[in-house]
């Protein structure tokens, strides 16, 4: 999981969907009127030549979209547009220059004074203070948007490097050198006015629904049958939902794991329905079923009080504060629009289509009755997570986990471990040693996250559980995972030609190669995988994967949009709807798959709780992962990987034609099931 670090500074990876004057023009925020605007217009162009007219025109009817009273006077506009322009060439260059050179400082920065201060809640650093909390919730950059209209940086920036709407980007964008790809990210970063206060009360809402996620422990040693007798080992503490979804798949290895799978099952559904018991979260007090739903202190039954729609209260909590974002948007119709169109540069519509294709395709249906074989009983709904196609599932956890503590007793020694990680995947000796001397491991409080730096003189940061006998088989493949995130954000910091290009076009691209490295955690323990059709188990994996978490992804997109529809919902409220679109969402693409309808195990995922909309990124990441483990099939990884990281941030389908030749596209993963299950009986 990539957390967002420092995606709100002045609207950084926002772009417009419409042309910006053409949407903020009459608004109440522009003092600017049509004669005064076309008047600065023909004076610049007077001065600079009709080369310079159509950036010009952009550039000055931006500015006047945000120029309020209190920015100065009609005078003011017209002196600050005719001052500040800057001509093509080698002044232009010079301006680019210098701004790149300030941002990195100032986004590097505020970058790290957030994450330092985010420490206490992020890392396993003991008891969470109440200052901790408040200190965590801050945002540093969130006065820097305002500032920077008020001194007039923004003005200069949007006056000389004018934004694109998308729609622009995705027909000009093929044609554009990397520098007018650079100019064109430069014009992103002022699409929006957002008051410091808002942007800060949207920090500090995310801020508490990741420390409330963090926290979210299940201790299974105190989890008990009807018999009153447990299950798993006493040590044994999970955080919700990622914990407890990685231990269900591991039972897949065991005999006798169905029956703990169900009880696992059973934890999530409470968990969902609010009915799990406040007294046994993130804490071994007391014992629990969570079949009957009963707690027991030494054997004898007690009364209890479940938690009272905490869940569903972060979740209101976050879709206010998203929501009192909106009005600075106003190209934008919500949220939902915005985080697909503007920060994932692909519609919601077009997401949607893409994954009701792949969830309703016969490929999926015949996996599920091949699975069903080969576990020789129905399908139950948590078998949504089926592991059975991967190499792992016939080594048990335990011995996995005893290798992996044996290597990495502490967080150092996997620190220690990461050159040897690189050059394992193929790096050669220099690259891997640039890029590990540019990570840091920690021992994470929450399930594990890479933190990238923002700056080249900074560190990125890597993060996963590290218990006191060392790391587990969890938090190692976790660790993978982020250590993969880290690579990325790496590169793409340090080998991307300009700043502003720095990163990946969305997250759903780092989440892709996060995979990459991911899948290869046991060739990297030296486990060696002989199976002559891995290949097509790893596609059926990929496919029974991407079917589950497009699932999740409609759930939280759905979610959004009824939250929209009811704002004033009350948190009982949103929770009623949250299972019925589950369930809706169940019986629509995996009751037939599965036999049963109106399961809520759609909702369960903590990523709907502290990362909105988040959750797409996954699955779309997926197919990329696939696409981009065919092409580079028979290559050298490490190499392929750097020359796809170099492109940057420009249109996500730009990037997936320059990488693997192709779009983004469910059929390359849905032919090759075909193949497979042909392979496969």
């Amino acid at each position: 999981m990539k957390p967002i670090t420092v995606f709100l500074l002045c609207g950084w990876f926002v772009t417009a969907q419409t042309s910006l004057c053409a949407q903020l023009s009459g608004q109440s925020m522009s003092s600017v009127s049509e004669s005064t605007i076309d008047a600065v217009i023909q004076s610049l162009t007077d001065t600079y030549g009709e080369a310079e007219k159509a950036r010009i025109e952009r550039g000055v009817r931006q500015v006047a979209a945000f120029w309020t009273a209190s920015d100065g006077s009609v005078a003011d506009f017209n002196r600050f547009c005719t001052t500040r322009f800057v001509p093509s060439g080698e002044p232009l260059d010079a301006m680019f220059n210098r701004l790149s050179e300030n941002l990195e400082v100032l986004v590097g920065h505020l970058n790290k004074i957030s994450l330092d201060l985010k420490k206490p809640v992020h890392l396993d650093m003991g008891e969470i203070s109440p200052l901790d909390e408040l200190f965590a919730g801050y945002d540093p950059s969130a006065h820097l948007t305002e500032d920077f209209f008020q001194n007039k940086i923004a003005f200069a920036v949007i006056l000389n490097f004018p934004s694109y709407s998308l729609a622009e980007k995705t027909e000009q964008g093929a044609s554009w050198d990397r520098r007018q790809w650079a100019h064109a990210r430069m014009g992103d970063l002022f699409t929006s006015r957002v008051p410091a206060d808002v942007n800060q009360a949207y920090a500090q809402a995310l801020s508490a629904a990741d420390t409330y996620i963090s926290a979210y422990n299940i201790y299974m040693g105190n989890l008990v049958d009807a018999k009153g007798q447990t299950m798993f080992s006493k040590e044994l503490r999970l955080i919700t939902h990622w914990g407890l979804r990685d231990e269900l798949k591991s039972q897949y290895a065991h005999k006798d794991g169905l029956v703990r799978q169900r009880t696992i099952y059973d934890v999530m559904k409470r968990i969902i329905t609010q009915e799990i018991p406040s007294n046994v979260i993130d804490s071994d007090r007391y014992q629990w079923n969570p079949g009957t739903n009963k707690v027991y202190k030494d054997g004898k039954e007690v009364a209890f009080q479940p938690e009272p729609d905490t869940r569903y209260e972060y979740l209101i909590k976050n879709f206010k504060a998203v929501k009192a974002l909106d009005p600075f948007y106003p190209q934008f119709a919500d949220y939902v629009q915005r985080r697909f169109d503007a920060e994932m540069e692909i519609s919601v519509e077009d997401v949607e289509k893409l994954f009701i294709g792949l969830l309703s395709s016969p490929q999926v249906r015949k996996v599920g009755t091949l699975i069903s074989r080969r576990l020789g009983r129905k399908l139950e709904p948590f078998d949504i997570w089926y592991d059975g196609f991967k190499s792992r599932s016939a080594i048990s956890e335990e011995e996995l986990t005893k290798q992996t503590r044996s290597r990495y007793p502490t967080k150092e020694a996997f620190e220690k471990d990461l050159s040897g990680i690189l050059l394992k995947l193929g790096f050669d000796e220099t690259k891997a040693q640039f890029i590990t001397s540019r990570v840091a491991v920690d021992a994470s409080r929450g399930a594990g996250h890479a933190w990238g730096a923002e700056m080249k003189s900074e560190k990125s940061r890597l993060r996963t559980r590290v218990g006191k006998d060392g790391m587990d088989y969890k938090g190692y493949n976790i660790a993978v995972h982020e250590f993969g995130h880290n690579v990325e954000q790496t590169i793409s910091l340090h080998d991307v030609d300009y700043y502003v290009l720095r990163g990946v076009p969305n997250t759903a691209f780092t989440e892709a190669l996060a995979f990459c490295f991911q899948a290869r955690d046991l060739e990297l323990l030296g486990i060696k995988n002989e199976d002559v059709n891995r290949k097509h188990l790893k596609t059926l994996d990929n496919l029974w994967a991407t079917y589950e978490i497009m699932g999740v992804s409609l759930v939280d997109i759905r979610v959004w949009k009824w939250m929209y529809e009811h704002p004033d919902a009350t948190p009982a409220e949103l929770k009623g709807q949250v299972i019925a679109i589950a369930g809706d969402v169940w019986n629509s693409y995996y009751a037939d798959v599965f036999g049963t309808r109106d399961q809520p195990i759609l909702a369960v995922y903590s990523h709907m709780i502290d990362y909105p909309l988040y959750l797409s990124a996954y699955p779309i990441g997926h197919l990329i992962d696939f696409q981009i483990e065919r092409y580079i099939e028979g290559k050298n990884l490490a190499q392929e990987i750097q020359r796809m990281l170099v492109s940057g941030r420009v249109l996500p389908q730009q990037w997936m034609k320059q990488a693997v030749g192709k779009e983004i596209s469910a059929e390359p993963l849905l032919t090759a099931a075909d193949q497979a299950l042909q392979a496969i009986k």
